[in-house]
């Protein structure tokens, strides 16, 4: 997987994921029920860099609105972040992480960014991409094994956090202290998994759409498909990775959501069962063609050569018909 392409939150691919945000908070009094916002506006989550989303509380006595570039407690430092969700979108996202029930004690805003604010990110910005050109060349002058993905520094420049992936331990106690005396700050170095670099990329999938861990998904968690006999294709139980797999080289997050499409096997449907798409049978009606399959309906598809014409049949029709037993 490549690396980085933007993982900052003023970008278009920001743009989008705010503007699905938006969608949801406008139909907010639909799906809840109209709330009164003296209650609710105590909460707020806010997107950090790298996709990264947290709660903080809202302590400034302003109502917040979707896109508000903010100022937020971090270790004992400050850092910047976009508003995310307010409301009473954000108290549900705080449920269902189960958060409100483990007590933690949520950091503040401490103030809505203003001009002089806006400057320092900008200015921000741009160290961080000469900030990661001298992390890789120290990494290179230590012959790490190790793959850089992306560097945050904090906005008050106290913390510079480095994130790598990497198939095994890395002792990089010499690259930290490296890089302490470089840019007087504290380092942090964070192994990351291959999904967490997916999400950090902010990148388009194979459907033309934003990922969905980087747009819209809480939480990255071990995909249910794992398995691979659990979403081979049907026909003839081939088995299309570059259909099944994301850009992080993992199962598709997407696939907990359309398990039950075209193509996916059942309990009750075995691939012995099942023509492979493509192959040919002879008809009474002339050559045809098995055009498709839905395992879940018993369904087979042909598409006869004569006249480009399609009929339906059951799978224990086609069987009957065109099977050898």
């Amino acid at each position: 997987m490549s690396n980085v392409i933007c993982s900052c939150l003023l970008g278009d691919n920001a743009r989008v994921r705010l503007r699905l945000s938006q969608l949801l908070h406008s139909e907010m009094d639909a799906i809840y029920g109209a709330v009164s916002e003296e209650v609710l506006e105590d909460i707020c989550e806010v997107e950090l860099q790298g996709c990264r989303r947290e709660f903080f509380r809202n302590n400034t006595g302003l109502p917040f609105t979707i896109g508000l570039q903010v100022i937020i407690e971090s270790d004992g430092g400050y850092d910047f972040g976009v508003v995310y969700s307010t409301g009473q979108i954000a108290r549900k996202k705080l449920q269902l992480k189960g958060l409100e029930k483990n007590g933690q004690a949520c950091t503040a805003v401490l103030r809505v960014a203003d001009e002089s604010d806006n400057l320092a990110i900008l200015e921000l910005k741009k160290r961080q991409s000469e900030i990661r050109e001298v992390c890789l060349n120290k990494v290179k002058k230590h012959e790490l094994d190790l793959k850089l993905v992306d560097v945050e520094l904090r906005m008050d420049q106290q913390k510079l956090s480095v994130y790598y992936t990497s198939s095994h331990r890395v002792d990089f106690r010499t690259l930290v202290r490296d890089l302490a005396g470089e840019f007087k700050a504290r380092i942090q170095m964070v192994q990351i998994t291959t999904r967490e670099e997916a999400r950090r990329a902010n990148a388009f999938g194979p459907c033309g759409c934003l990922l969905c861990c980087s747009s819209w998904l809480q939480k990255i968690h071990a995909n249910p498909f794992s398995e691979k006999s659990q979403y081979s294709e049907a026909a003839g139980n081939e088995n299309h990775a570059f259909n099944i797999t994301g850009i992080c080289n993992r199962p598709k997050c997407c696939l907990s959501y359309s398990k039950h499409e075209k193509g996916c096997h059942t309990q009750g449907v075995t691939p012995l069962a099942l023509p492979p798409i493509g192959s040919r049978v002879n008809t009474p009606e002339g050559a045809a063609v098995v055009e498709n399959i839905d395992a879940q309906k018993k369904i087979v598809w042909l598409r006869y050569q004569k006249g480009d014409q399609i009929r339906r049949f059951s799978l224990d029709k086609f069987n009957a018909m065109f099977v050898k037993k």
